[in-house]
């Protein structure tokens, strides 16, 4: 319990942070909305559906990541100014460890999900289910980033952020493919073991 609520203290203090003189307004706000639904979702939950912690944490990191690209916006972030310039990168890559997140984080949450709910009968097809799932969340939110930028025009670029690349949408989707079959590679055997600890436990 004190993890949790530790994780949601330092999510709040976070979140004051970057309201305080964004990079712009209307893009801090839309960046960090899937975060304030996120933490509202586990808030209201919590009671009757406890994750393990592992989800707990990745929600977690990947909320941090969205508040600091809501802050900075995802083609300022400083670090990655930097990184960009030492080495002679074209274009401000933050904004791709935010669409690997998306793929990394939801994929444990999904399988989870399914795991606990028995959605999927065997482990055969899990994985890939899971990696599928993740797809969409990520091609859902393109979708979404289009649909701003069309409806608000300049005002929608920096939520954007293709920064000029053409294959940034692709990309973007790709990244996350690739963090949600990275999250099932590595972190299965811990994520079964902190199941296992919460079946005992209940």
């Amino acid at each position: 319990m004190k993890l949790h609520y530790s994780l949601l203290a330092v999510l709040i203090a976070l979140l004051v942070w970057s309201a305080i003189n964004p990079f712009e307004y209307f893009t801090w706000f839309l960046e960090i909305l899937p975060a304030l639904v996120g933490i509202l979702v586990v808030i209201f939950t919590f009671k009757r559906f406890q994750f393990t912690n592992l989800v707990y944490i990745l929600i977690f990191l990947h909320c941090v990541i969205l508040i600091i690209g809501g802050h900075y916006t995802y083609a300022e972030v400083p670090l990655f100014d930097w990184i960009q310039e030492t080495f002679q990168h074209s274009r401000n890559n933050y904004d791709k460890i935010g669409h690997f997140a998306q793929g990394f984080v939801p994929a444990i949450i999904t399988r989870e999900l399914f795991l606990r709910k028995n959605v999927v009968s065997g482990r055969k097809w899990l994985n890939f289910i899971v990696v599928c799932i993740a797809m969409t969340i990520s091609v859902s939110y393109e979708f979404i980033e289009w649909g701003v930028s069309l409806s608000t025009g300049e005002g929608g670029d920096s939520f954007l952020g293709t920064q000029g690349y053409i294959w940034d949408t692709q990309s973007d989707m790709l990244f996350a493919t690739i963090g949600a079959i990275l999250a099932l590679v590595f972190l299965s055997k811990t994520h079964d073991k902190q199941l296992r600890n919460l079946v005992l436990k209940d």
